[in-house]
């Protein structure tokens, strides 16, 4: 089980789990459950530069696709296949297996981003 505190977030509901200075990036639960049935992700390629704040994929899911928001700056060094082949696995396991990229980045890339208090507050405590 994730720690959800030891994450960083984005008030665009994406997550970042940083380890020395890769990055692993996904969406949390709360935007899964509210996208509902994920069915397609469109991810950068491995080799991407990535600007943060900027759009670097899609998430379609039955009721609507929605713009993955690169949270850092940085390189695409991994893409997670497994939820390329199967995007179910952002609903069933938004901070495990449901990953979507992994970037090489700064180690201070995250300092802007949200602790969970700060994003459990965004959401109401939906979160």
């Amino acid at each position: 089980m994730t720690d959800l505190t030891s994450l960083k977030y984005t008030a665009e509901h994406e997550w970042v789990a940083l380890s020395g200075s890769v990055a692993t990036i996904g969406i949390t639960d709360y935007a899964a459950d509210k996208l509902g049935d994920v069915v397609y992700v469109d991810l950068p390629a491995v080799g991407t530069a990535l600007t943060a704040d900027q759009v670097c994929g899609e998430i379609e899911s039955t009721k609507s696709v929605g713009e993955l928001y690169a949270p850092v700056a940085g390189t695409v060094v991994e893409v997670n296949d497994a939820v390329v082949d199967d995007p179910s696995l952002v609903n069933s396991d938004a901070f495990g297996d449901g990953w979507l990229i992994k970037v090489e980045a700064d180690a201070d890339a995250v300092a802007g981003l949200l602790d969970r208090a700060a994003y459990e507050a965004l959401t109401g405590g939906d979160a």
